[in-house]
């Protein structure tokens, strides 16, 4: 018989949520901290005595009419003693718990679950509920006790059950639905070669609830590759869920367009694309509450009629459709939208929402229970960087110093928790001269929570002044610098550091990511990770995973040996030593030599700016006006970028050789097909600028695996170059030339790293590439 499954607090917090948004007060407006609760937790089950046992699973199944519906959760714990039992519920807050009146009503309703399934299997006529309060920075307590007769909390659990039917009901139609739409779909194109191999290795990997690493060069088509069997396996309920991950919007659009064409075929699943919170308010400012906000007020009264209406009446979930429908319904549009993923079969979104401690989909992710999901990995090689940046933390001296200014009219308790930090940070940086690695913040620490406490009781009293969103910011920063710091292992970094500008750091540096995102992917149920360049693969499944047993798979190329020319030039280099106006000269020669090839459109890709620019001056000099340029300029706008990439896609009289930044914007994600761009010109081995975090990195890596050099610069380097490179063919018509210029590529521990398909490139010097570009396309 077909199962709906919920948990206890995702039922609860659904059904029974009321009032306003309001962001006014810290994050004790959140009621509770749900990642930080988890030590408190273990701290409070281990004092508690023997008659005490914690995290005991609890499931109910309700037999309906068409289907059974399957309740289940985790009581933090149940005290069994002569007297009777009790359910006790731990909630880790960051409030004054002697500020708390009574217990929060959806924090009371779990534990009230949670009584109800054990009285009933434990045939109880009364059972008594414990909520158990500790504030997170002081570790106070405070407790609520209540008993209920078996009768009482049994209308009570029915009336919420009767509460969520219409949901339980609208699952069922909707899957059912959708599962026989999915049992007619075809593959949308006639297979390429690899392509079936490739879609069947997906299916095989969910099916054995494993991971995957492709490496699918481009043109294997991995989007609808990987979507089509994905859905398949949903199909036939190996999965209930699909989350297509991505790191840019255009690959968003790309992923959207994969499930637009399986809806031509029939296919009944809702897709809802996750717009960012900016992009979707309606309001001038962005201030969450109902005073500044009317979709604020009252927001959780009217939103479960406008996902109810919402998910009844579409299936492909847009920016423009949750825009509408939450001017329909007076309700916040990003939290509409969060609140529909729920519903849905297939969430497109950034990375963020899966992986991101203070980001990820709570609603799915924040009870530690398995679901049955599938993450669809995009471009899953900018996972390393971004991965690091989530997991990582910073405080800066500077900003403690600002916020004890703007205190000083409002509370002295603030101001103290303020100067005492400092201090210890000045301390700090005497003893940093440029950088410095530590081995603890002993100290330091406690005066951070004693802080965060501070300012949580500060933000309980409403006032308001012009700097408070400022200060709200840095408590935030904080925060996560707390939380982070629960975190910390061998897998952790902490410096301290004087920064180029005069600022003075602390950081958490979380090197080695694969711990933390493993906790994430254990959450589902099969990942598939893919990117035209995952190489080499050893080192991408060492920081992307911690399990020994993932696959990997290198997709074979749809694309023939006539379509390209690979050269190598052997008498230029951009190393460091080697970067003279002599250098600059040849590599500026280079790029007009093999544009003289072939009329069309090329690109210029840099390790910098700097050197784009310097090369550039000498292009100008040898060009004289016959070629067109355009340029690419640090942090351009959206409008700016798409005028850059439509100069390539207008008809011109001359040559166009675009000047770009490898890593950049341009050299990842954008499409220019067949006639579009014909050339890609790679100045350098795209190795990262010496930086401090690029030493500790390295010497991390040399610890770790002695391979220090290439996990720090190499192998990243080598993904920019590839990156790049992969600018140019885009689909099977398409010819075009790739030109590295730097010696190093001839290496053996570079040419170690070149994907099968470079196979058979080839030596150029400055005064023969045009020869051999012309010799290309005659052919």
């Amino acid at each position: 018989m077909e199962q709906i499954k919920i948990s206890v607090r995702n039922l609860v917090e659904f059904v029974l949520r009321s009032g306003d948004i309001d962001n006014r007060r810290g994050k004790s407006g959140q009621k509770e901290a749900m990642q930080e609760g988890s030590r408190i937790h273990r701290k409070i089950q281990r004092r508690m005595g023997a008659s005490y046992q914690p995290e005991v699973p609890l499931k109910i199944e309700l037999q309906k009419e068409k289907y059974q519906l399957l309740i289940e959760g985790r009581a933090d714990g149940i005290i069994i003693e002569e007297t009777g039992v009790t359910i006790d519920e731990i909630k880790g807050v960051y409030m004054d718990v002697q500020a708390l009146e009574a217990p929060i009503e959806v924090h009371l309703a779990q534990a009230k679950c949670y009584a109800y399934i054990f009285a009933k299997q434990q045939e109880l006529e009364e059972i008594r509920v414990q909520m158990t309060y500790c504030n997170l920075d002081t570790e106070e307590i405070r407790r609520f006790q209540q008993s209920y007769s078996f009768e009482e909390i049994r209308e009570w659990f029915e009336m919420v059950v009767g509460l969520y039917e219409k949901w339980a009901n609208f699952q069922y139609e909707a899957r059912i639905e959708r599962n026989t739409s999915i049992e007619k779909l075809e593959f949308p194109y006639p297979y390429r070669e690899g392509q079936k191999e490739l879609a069947a290795g997906v299916y095989r990997t969910i099916n054995r609830e494993k991971n995957l690493f492709i490496q699918a060069p481009t043109g294997t088509g991995k989007t609808i590759t990987t979507v089509f069997p994905a859905v398949k396996a949903v199909g036939e309920e190996l999965a209930d869920k699909i989350f297509y991950l991505t790191a840019k919007t255009i690959t968003r659009t790309v992923a959207k367009e994969t499930f637009d064409l399986l809806r031509k075929q029939g296919y009944l699943g809702r897709v809802i694309t996750i717009t960012a919170k900016e992009k979707l308010c309606m309001c001038e400012e962005m201030d969450c509450n109902p005073v500044h906000c009317p979709y604020a007020e009252g927001h959780y009264d009217r939103v479960n009629d406008a996902v109810f209406d919402l998910i009844q009446t579409e299936r492909d979930i847009t920016r423009e459709v949750l825009i509408q429908q939450a001017e329909k319904f007076r309700v916040c549009p990003f939290e509409l939208c969060l609140d529909t993923t729920l519903w849905v079969d297939d969430i497109i979104c950034d990375y963020n929402y899966v992986f991101d401690p203070n980001v990820y989909l709570k609603r799915f992710f924040a009870e530690g229970v398995k679901g049955e999901y599938l993450f669809l990995i995009d471009e899953a090689h900018n996972l390393v960087e971004r991965g690091r940046e989530m997991y990582s933390a910073v405080l800066y001296k500077e900003d403690f110093l600002k916020v004890k200014k703007i205190m000083k009219e409002h509370s002295r308790k603030c101001v103290k928790a303020l100067e005492k930090c400092n201090s210890h940070l000045l301390e700090l940086k005497r003893q940093c001269d440029n950088y410095e690695i530590l081995d603890n913040l002993g100290a330091f620490v406690f005066l951070l929570m004693q802080l965060g406490a501070a300012l949580e009781e500060f933000f309980l009293k409403d006032i308001s002044f012009p700097e408070k969103k400022e200060v709200q910011e840095f408590y935030l920063e904080l925060r996560h610098f707390l939380n982070m710091y629960e975190r910390v292992d061998e897998n952790y970094v902490v410096y301290t550091e004087h920064e180029a500008d005069g600022r003075f750091k602390v950081k958490l540096y979380c090197v080695d990511t694969a711990v933390n995102l493993q906790e994430c992917l254990d959450k589902g149920r099969s990942t598939i990770f893919f990117s035209a360049t995952l190489l080499p693969i050893q080192y991408y499944k060492k920081l992307l995973s911690t399990k020994e047993d993932n696959y990997a798979v290198y997709a074979k190329t749809v694309f023939s040996k006539e379509q390209r020319l690979l050269v190598i030039g052997t008498d230029v280099s951009s190393k460091y030593t080697r970067r003279n106006e002599r250098e600059f000269t040849k590599i500026a020669r280079y790029i007009y030599e093999t544009a003289q090839g072939r009329k069309g459109n090329y690109m210029a890709f840099f390790p910098s700016y700097k050197m784009m620019g310097q090369v550039l001056e000498k292009f100008y000099a040898l060009n004289l006006g016959e070629m067109d340029c355009v340029v690419q300029e640090s942090g351009m706008r959206e409008q700016e970028r798409e005028e850059f990439l439509e100069a390539f896609r207008m008809e011109r009289e001359n040559t166009l050789v675009g000047f770009c930044v490898m890593g950049g914007i341009f050299s990842e994600g954008i499409d220019l097909k067949n006639e579009a761009l014909i050339g890609a010109v790679i100045v350098g081995t795209g190795l990262p600028q010496i930086s401090n975090e690029r030493e500790i990195l390295k010497n991390y890596y040399d610890k770790r695996y002695g391979e220090g050099f290439d996990y720090a610069f190499r192998y990243p380097g080598m993904n920019k170059v590839l990156q790049s490179a992969g600018r140019v063919i885009r689909t099977v018509e398409d010819k075009g030339v790739i030109v590295l210029l730097d010696e190093r590529f001839l290496q053996r521990e570079y040419l170690g790293m070149f994907p099968r398909e470079w196979a058979d490139y080839e030596k150029v010097t400055v005064e023969n590439v045009q020869e051999r570009v012309k010799k290309f396309w005659s052919n």
